[in-house]
């Protein structure tokens, strides 16, 4: 199973965890939310898969290009 480093496409803090560890997720599923700028940005599944880890919790402050989630494609 290929894994995909999912990863901020900015700078923010994580408003919300849309996933946990183990979920099966759909391609284009919502995995967190970063607020950014008063912008809330959905960070998606490039592909079905399963979550492998979480990287990053609520309020956790991240930077552009930090990898997030880690989710092994079906």
């Amino acid at each position: 199973m290929p894994e995909h480093n999912i990863v901020a496409d900015v700078s923010g803090r994580v408003w919300k965890l849309e996933v946990a560890e183990g979920q099966q997720v759909e391609e284009g599923a919502t995995l967190l939310i970063v607020e950014s700028m008063k912008m809330e940005i959905p960070v998606e599944a490039p592909a079905a898969g399963t979550v492998l880890r979480i990287l990053a919790a609520e309020g956790d402050m991240v930077t552009d290009e930090q990898v997030l989630v880690v989710l092994a494609s079906a």
